[in-house]
C-alpha cells in the first residue's frame, strides 16, 4: 500500500507506519505538551504506550486522558477540558474511534469559548460565536467508521441520552494521521459494524436532497471500496490493504456526508439513546430496511448502487447478504430491542435531524412502520 499525504478536505498523511512522525510533527509547530485523548477500551493497547514514546523521543512531555466511553457524553468532555488545563498542554493528539475523536474535538473547542457545551449545538439561533483561538491537534483514527477525523461536527449525549450534533466549521482537525495499522488489532465485531457504518454515510450522502455532484462521486467510490474491502478485513484482520482502503473509505464517507444523511441515521441515534446499541450494530440492522424504503423514490440513485456494489441483486438484498457473511445480526430482537421499546424510539427518532435531508419525507407512520419491520 502506497502512502500519501494531500490536503483533502483538511491534510491528511495516510499509510502504514505514518504515526511514527506525530512527535515530529507536533515540533514543526511549537507544540511541546500534547494530551492525548482516547477512550478506556485504548488506555492499556500497546500502542497507545508506543505512541507515547514516539512523543517522548521527540523530546516532547505527552499526558493521556482516557475517561471515554460508550456514547460520548458532557462529563467526558469537562473531564477533558481539565485534564488539559491540569496538564498546562498545548496542543492534542485524539487518538481513537469515533466517540473518542468526538469528545476531543468538542474538548478542543470548549478550551477558549465560554458557556455550555450544548450553547454550540448545530441550529441553535442563539449560539456564542466561535472565534477564540481552538488549540492544535492531530487525529489519528483507529477504527474505520465514523470518519470524525475529517468531519466538523460532533455528536454529544445530553442527560436524557438524546444525541445532539455539536458543529462548527472551524472543528474539522487541521491534520490528520491516518495509519491503517492501528485497526489491524480490532475484534471482529467492532470491524464488521464500524464497516457497515462507514458505507451507511457513503450510501446517505448519495441519497440525500440537493445537488452535489462532488459528494456524490466520493460517495460511489466509498460504496466501491467498501463491497470490496470489508469482509476481507473482517476475515484477514492483518490485511494492510483492506484495512487502509476500509479507513479511506470511513473518510470518504464523513467528507461526502457533508451534503446530508437520512432516514437510517435517525432510526440508528434512537437505538442507541433508549436501547444502547452500538451505533454501527443499529446502522447495519436498519440500513437493508431504510433502503426499501427509500427505493421507491429514487430507483435510478439505487440502480447506480447497486453498480457500485458489483451486485445483481437489489440493493437492500446485498446488504442483507453482506451482514450475513460479516457475522452480524440481521433483526432488532437479535440485539436485544423489544416491541415495548417502539414508541419511544419514534418519538426520539422523528425529532432526529438526520431525516430531514432524506429523499422521502418520513413521517411517525414510516419510523413505526420501519422499526417494527426489523424486530
Amino acid at each position: 500500500m502506497q502512502n500519501a499525504s494531500y490536503n483533502y478536505p483538511t491534510r491528511m498523511i495516510f499509510g502504514p507506519g505514518t504515526r511514527a512522525q506525530l512527535g515530529e510533527l507536533l515540533k514543526a509547530r511549537g507544540k511541546r505538551r500534547p494530551l492525548i485523548v482516547t477512550d478506556r477500551g485504548i488506555a492499556n493497547l500497546p500502542f497507545l504506550a508506543e505512541i507515547a514514546g514516539i512523543l517522548k523521543d521527540a523530546g516532547l512531555t505527552p499526558a493521556v486522558y482516557s475517561d471515554i466511553h460508550g456514547n460520548p457524553d458532557k462529563p467526558q468532555v469537562t473531564g477533558g477540558v481539565d485534564a488539559y488545563r491540569a496538564h498546562d498542554a498545548d496542543s492534542f493528539i485524539l487518538l481513537g474511534g469515533g466517540a473518542a475523536l468526538d469528545v476531543g474535538k468538542v474538548i478542543a473547542l470548549m478550551i477558549n469559548h465560554p458557556g455550555d457545551v450544548f450553547d454550540y449545538e448545530d441550529g441553535n439561533p442563539n449560539m456564542p460565536p466561535v472565534d477564540q483561538d481552538i488549540p492544535f491537534n492531530i487525529a489519528v483514527p483507529t477504527t474505520a467508521g465514523t470518519g470524525s477525523e475529517v468531519g466538523r461536527s460532533s455528536v454529544i449525549s445530553d442527560e436524557q441520552h438524546i444525541k445532539r450534533i455539536i458543529f462548527d466549521p472551524r472543528m474539522l482537525p487541521p491534520l490528520v494521521v491516518a495509519d491503517p495499522e492501528l485497526t489491524v488489532g480490532l475484534p471482529a465485531g467492532v470491524t464488521a459494524a464500524t464497516g457497515v457504518d462507514a458505507l451507511s454515510h457513503n450510501v446517505e450522502a448519495f441519497l440525500a436532497k440537493g445537488y452535489h455532484p462532488m459528494a456524490d462521486g466520493i460517495a460511489l467510490e466509498g460504496v466501491r471500496l467498501v463491497m470490496e474491502n470489508l469482509e476481507t478485513a473482517v476475515r484477514a484482520p492483518e490485511n494492510i490493504v483492506a484495512r487502509g482502503n476500509m479507513l479511506m473509505a470511513s473518510s470518504m464517507g464523513a467528507t461526502a456526508f457533508q451534503k446530508g444523511l437520512g432516514v437510517t441515521h435517525s432510526c440508528a441515534h434512537a437505538l442507541s439513546a433508549v436501547c444502547d446499541l452500538h451505533h454501527g450494530l443499529a446502522i447495519a440492522i436498519m440500513l437493508p430496511a431504510c433502503m426499501r424504503f427509500n427505493a421507491e423514490a429514487l430507483p435510478d440513485r439505487m440502480a447506480r448502487l447497486q453498480a457500485a456494489a458489483g451486485t445483481d441483486l437489489s440493493f437492500d438484498r446485498w446488504l442483507e447478504e453482506l451482514n450475513q457473511r460479516i457475522g452480524l445480526p440481521l433483526r432488532l430482537s437479535e440485539a436485544g430491542v423489544k416491541p415495548e421499546h417502539v414508541p419511544q424510539l419514534v418519538a426520539i427518532a422523528i425529532n432526529d435531524v438526520c431525516h430531514g435531508c432524506n429523499v422521502r419525507e418520513v413521517s411517525r407512520d414510516d419510523f413505526e412502520m420501519l422499526f417494527k419491520s426489523m424486530l
